[in-house]
Order: structure tokens, then sequence, then C-alpha cells
């Protein structure tokens, strides 16, 4: 894991738990089709995974 990963809303998160809306705006995204690049770490691909079926995650 040495690179960046983009993660992408393309869900929205209105129907989801509110545990799952506080990973989203941690993850940086606020309105749909936004993208945010971070640091391919465990804790960025942990989060991507815990919403994987909001968003979607591409290695940079």
């Amino acid at each position: 894991m040495a690179g960046k990963i983009k993660i992408t809303l393309t869900r929205s998160p209105i129907g989801a738990p509110p545990k799952q809306r506080k990973i989203v705006e941690a993850l940086g995204l606020k309105k749909m089709h936004q993208s945010v690049e971070m640091k391919d770490t465990q804790a960025a691909r942990g989060a991507a995974a815990k919403v994987s079926h909001l968003v979607t995650v591409e290695e940079l």
C-alpha cells in the first residue's frame, strides 16, 4: 500500500444509518460524485470498506 486512492461518493447517504453518514463525512465527502484523494492507508481502506455500498475506490 504505497500510493494514493481516489474515493468517490456514488450513492446518497440519506437512507444510511448515522454511523455510516459520519464515516462518509469523515472521508471528506459532502456531495454526490465528489471525489477525494487520500494516502493508501489501512485506515482509509477500512473506512471505505464500511461504506463500500455508497462509494467507489480507485487506485492511482
